[in-house]
């Protein structure tokens, strides 16, 4: 458990990605994955569900992908039904878009993508609370089973008109982050943030959460233990946003983080955390409107 837990209510905000070429990646953010464009300016989008931004993009035609470092494993757009996740899948067979893998995690259930900059793209939806499996000591269970693949486009119904998009109430559910090493790892989301140790996926996976959830952050050294950050001016990750309920929840997170010796820089948007392994997050207040 951690030592000052964070609150229960805590949320994800936006993605903010590197891309090379923005409008080859709005067509695939928006008219293969259905998100709306919020805004656009020269060299970044903003893209949403009809709501706020949950994928924020800004083009360097320069950034080079680089291959065995920390940084963005997938970003994870949570639908909120079944329903909603076959038609999803449904709209993607029809465009033809490559689908990378689909799984059955016990408690959700997952299809897995890469962008047209090799960015890790997850669309799931969660199954109900009351039906996440738990072993005799109460511990939630996960696994990586097929995608019952029939079943979620049966789910789905007749088709009726066109594709209208990642329906209202699309979010970001979680972010899974490659790390140098998972002690390390640990040590900062756990005993720092205040975020639960929900489940070790054998050495190299950790899972951890706010409020009982799945989880919010996976982590992995997958690409190497003691894998180096990418060099500046990659593709990947810029940040993600982590919300915060209210504002003396928020000071008291920086001031934990500072207090355990880690750079915290405050500015307009929020305040700019680098984790062990060099992957940013921004802490910032939750928006009016913010569900969970």
């Amino acid at each position: 458990m951690p030592a000052v837990p964070i609150p229960a209510a805590t949320t994800l905000g936006a993605v903010h990605l590197t891309v090379t070429d923005l409008d080859r990646s709005i067509d695939f953010y928006a008219r293969r994955l259905g998100l709306a464009i919020n805004a656009r300016l020269e060299r970044s989008a903003r893209l949403g569900a009809g709501g706020e931004d949950l994928v924020v993009l800004t083009a360097d035609p320069d950034a080079r992908r680089v291959r065995g470092a920390t940084g963005l494993f997938h970003l994870a757009i949570l639908v909120p039904s079944r329903a909603d996740l076959g038609r999803v899948l449904r709209h993607l067979v029809a465009l033809r878009t490559p689908i990378d893998g689909a799984s059955d995690h016990l408690v959700s259930e997952a299809l897995y993508l890469t962008d047209p900059d090799g960015n890790g793209i997850e669309i799931y939806r969660d199954r109900p609370r009351a039906e996440w499996p738990r072993d005799g000591e109460g511990t939630l269970r996960m696994a990586t089973d097929p995608l019952d693949a029939e079943g979620v486009l049966a789910s789905a119904g007749e088709a009726a008109g066109e594709w209208a998009g990642m329906p209202a109430g699309t979010r970001i559910g979680h972010v899974h982050l490659k790390v140098s090493q998972i002690a390390a790892a640990e040590r900062f989301y756990v005993g720092v943030l205040g975020l639960d140790l929900v489940q070790r996926y054998g050495p190299a996976a950790s899972f951890v959460s706010a409020g009982g959830y799945h989880h919010h952050f996976g982590l992995n050294t997958w690409s190497g233990v003691n894998a180096p950050p990418p060099p500046p001016g990659a593709v990947g990750l810029r940040h993600a946003e982590v919300r915060l309920p209210d504002a003396e929840s928020l000071e008291a997170l920086v001031a934990r983080v500072r207090g355990a010796g880690h750079a915290a820089d405050t500015g307009p948007a929020g305040t700019m955390v680098a984790d062990p392994s060099g992957n940013h997050l921004l802490f910032t207040l939750q928006r009016p409107g913010t569900w969970s």
